[in-house]
């Protein structure tokens, strides 16, 4: 598993800033936001010249960039040697929800201001949804089964089920999840469209899904990516260590957007009961829920009101670590599965910062400092704009 997220850059240093409820939300520096509806985000700060030859640095998004050194990472903690298998049996399958949205704006800027002659060769395909498929490809010589899907936060979880699909099919191995953001302005004017996004310029009053006084979500970048392989396979090439399994997954979509009918959970509450079928578990086999986490009313209620359908009164700890970076549209949900097995490996689930959840809504949310807790599977769910609704069970590994 390879992390970079807004309170670290790297596993080791993001999971450290995670159990003492270090939070990466403030200000957005990238842009003056101060015209604009909502002024915080979760940035990850990088120098790319320090990390990434020079070659790639005016050919890529600062999406793509941070996709390159969690994939590095990735394949550093699966001690995989690329060249020591077929380069047509690894693959790479990430998710997306806005591609190099930076990296287009500002050429659009040039074409405005300048012309065209000013406009990067590059941007024919650094802005592109599938451009972390293909740079992270390229740069690892990997010409497996890859592909990209886009269904903003249930997305990432999505592209792990699909990476699993081609394991089971045959592939060696599969680099997958997501790294994602868009915080420049053509990104933000999107983002702040669908009427979501916190305008608190307190980050302590800013995104507290399942408050009372919850009133929207701040906006993250970064996400995860992760090697996923047969068990088997991975002995088989000597592998040091399993960090966990992928045990089951479904996704579901809701009504229409314009359906007159709110938004009941019911989607989302199938989604899974479908990934428990598929896993083989039954409610009370769950250990701990990663929540979606919209930060607003309405939202927060329907993901409430599936999860209490499932659990019942049982009180399952809810962990929403994504209160320290911000929503990360499709990179969200591939980091909370690291951050669920980092929980199982240590014993320990990562709070909620900045909220007090409100009794209504049912949900046994671990706020302030972690629970300590013998984990052995978790339950990650994810929800995007317009009815997406994904759920996967991830388990110890042995």
């Amino acid at each position: 598993m390879g992390v970079v997220a807004p309170n670290g850059l790297g596993t080791e240093a993001y999971w450290k800033a995670t159990l003492a409820a270090v939070s990466g939300i403030g200000r957005i520096t990238r842009f003056d936001p101060e015209r604009y509806p909502a002024t915080l985000a979760g940035e990850v700060d990088l120098d790319p010249t320090d990390r990434l030859p020079g070659r790639l640095i005016p050919q890529t998004d600062h999406s793509t960039r941070l996709s390159l050194l969690a994939a590095e990472e990735a394949i550093r903690d699966a001690g995989i040697d690329a060249g020591e298998l077929p380069d047509d049996q690894v693959g790479v399958v990430t998710a997306s929800s806005a591609g190099g949205f930076e990296f287009g704006h500002r050429e659009l800027d040039k074409l405005w201001r300048k012309g065209p002659e000013y406009v990067s060769a590059y941007q024919s395909f650094a802005w592109f949804y599938a451009v972390n498929t293909g740079q992270i490809s390229i740069r690892h010589g990997l010409r497996g089964p890859s592909g990209v899907l886009v269904a903003d936060q249930a997305g990432g979880l999505d592209a792990i089920a699909q990476a699993r699909r081609l394991v089971r099919r045959g592939v060696s191995a599969v680099l997958t999840g997501a790294v994602d953001g868009s915080l420049c302005p053509w990104g933000w004017i999107a983002q702040s469209s669908g009427g979501r996004l916190s305008g608190a310029a307190d980050p302590a009053l800013a995104y507290r899904p399942f408050d009372a006084e919850a009133d929207g979500y701040v906006p993250g970048e970064g996400g995860a990516i992760l090697v996923l392989e047969e068990a088997d396979g991975a002995r088989a090439r000597g592998a040091e260590r399993v960090r966990g399994y992928v045990l089951g997954h479904a996704a579901t979509f809701d009504r229409r957007p314009d359906s007159a009918a709110p938004d009941t959970g019911r989607g989302l509450r199938r989604a899974v009961e479908l990934a428990l079928d598929d896993s083989g578990l039954r409610p009370d086999d769950i250990d701990v829920v990663f929540a979606d986490a919209a930060g607003t009313p309405a939202l927060d209620r329907a993901e409430a009101a599936a999860l209490t359908a499932v659990f019942g009164d049982r009180p399952v700890p809810v962990s929403v670590p994504k209160t320290m970076t911000g929503r990360m549209c499709a990179g969200a949900g591939p980091l909370d599965v690291v951050t669920a097995l980092l929980a199982i490996e240590s014993g320990q689930i990562p709070p909620a910062v900045h909220t007090s959840p409100a009794a209504h809504y049912g949900l046994n949310l671990v706020v302030g400092r972690p629970l300590t807790l013998a984990a052995r599977t978790a339950l990650i769910v994810a929800r995007g704009f317009h009815g997406f609704n994904s759920a996967m069970v991830v388990g110890a590994a042995d």
